[in-house]
C-alpha cells in the first residue's frame, strides 16, 4: 500500500473512531441531560411559590424531593375544568398544602427582544395575588433585559395583583421605570418596577404575561368564587 493511501486509509480510521466514541458519549449522557433539564424546570417551579428561596443553592436529592411532595401537575380544559394528562388541554401545576391547593404555577412562554422567555409565575389561591415569578430561559441582552433572571426583579412580582380594584381582570406588567414614578396610584398593584434600557424587554414580556394570564382566567375565577379542589386521588 503506497504512503498516500496509508495516510487516507489512516484518516478515515480516526474519523470512524472518533464518531463512535462520540455517539456513544451522546448516547450515555442522555439520560443525565433529560434529567438535568427536568430538574431545572422543578426548580423554578418551586421558586414561584417561595418554596425555594431565589438565591438558594438546592442538591439536585433536595428539588426532586421537595417537588414530589408539594407539586401536584394536571391541566385544563378551556373552561378551567382540572382534567388529565390530555395533550390538548392546557398545563397547570399545583402547590399543595394539606392536601388543598395553597397557589397554582402557569408555565410562561413570552416573546423577548432576542428570543423567547421561559418561566413561571404563580397566583395564591385567592386567584387576585401573585406569588411568586421565575425565569430560567432567555437571550436577553445580559445587565440590560437578562436583568429578568435576577433575583431583584423576580421579587418584585410577589404581592403583586392580577385583578384591579374593582376585581376585574387587569394582569400584572412591568413599568417604564419606577411604578411610584411612572403609574397612576389605583394601577401601581398591578405593576413591577421596570429594568433601566430594556423598555422593549419590559413590553414584550407584559404583553405575554398578559395573554398567559389570559388563558389561565377561567380557572383563575373559578380560585376567585371560591376553594377548587384537585381530582380525587392527589
Amino acid at each position: 500500500m503506497s504512503d498516500q493511501l496509508k495516510s487516507i486509509a489512516f484518516t478515515v480510521a480516526i474519523a470512524l473512531v472518533c464518531s463512535l466514541l462520540l455517539t456513544g458519549a451522546a448516547t450515555g449522557l442522555k439520560d443525565r441531560k433529560l434529567r438535568n433539564v427536568a430538574v431545572d424546570r422543578q426548580k423554578n417551579i418551586l421558586k414561584s411559590v417561595g418554596l425555594l428561596d431565589y438565591d438558594r443553592q438546592a442538591t439536585v436529592a433536595q428539588i426532586e424531593r421537595l417537588y414530589q411532595d408539594k407539586i401536584r401537575c394536571y391541566a385544563m380544559d378551556g373552561t378551567g375544568r382540572i382534567v388529565g394528562g390530555d395533550s390538548d388541554a392546557i398545563p397547570v401545576c399545583f402547590y399543595v398544602k394539606d392536601a388543598q391547593p395553597a397557589a397554582y404555577i402557569l408555565p410562561v412562554v413570552s416573546r423577548g427582544l432576542w428570543g423567547k422567555i421561559r418561566g413561571y409565575v404563580a397566583i395564591e389561591k385567592d386567584g387576585k395575588t401573585v406569588a411568586g415569578f421565575s425565569v430560567y430561559s432567555h437571550n436577553e441582552t445580559p445587565g440590560l433585559g437578562g436583568e429578568i433572571e435576577k433575583p431583584w426583579f423576580q421579587e418584585n412580582f410577589v404581592g403583586k395583583r392580577i385583578v384591579d380594584e374593582a376585581g376585574d381582570f387587569a394582569a400584572v406588567g412591568i413599568a417604564k421605570g419606577k411604578v411610584a414614578d411612572a403609574i397612576a396610584a389605583d394601577r401601581q398593584a398591578n405593576y413591577v418596577d421596570g429594568i433601566s434600557g430594556a423598555t422593549l424587554t419590559g413590553k414584550f414580556l407584559t404583553g405575554g404575561l398578559k395573554e398567559i394570564l389570559l388563558d389561565y382566567e377561567p380557572l383563575s375565577e373559578q380560585f376567585r368564587a371560591g376553594p377548587v379542589s384537585l381530582p380525587a386521588g392527589s
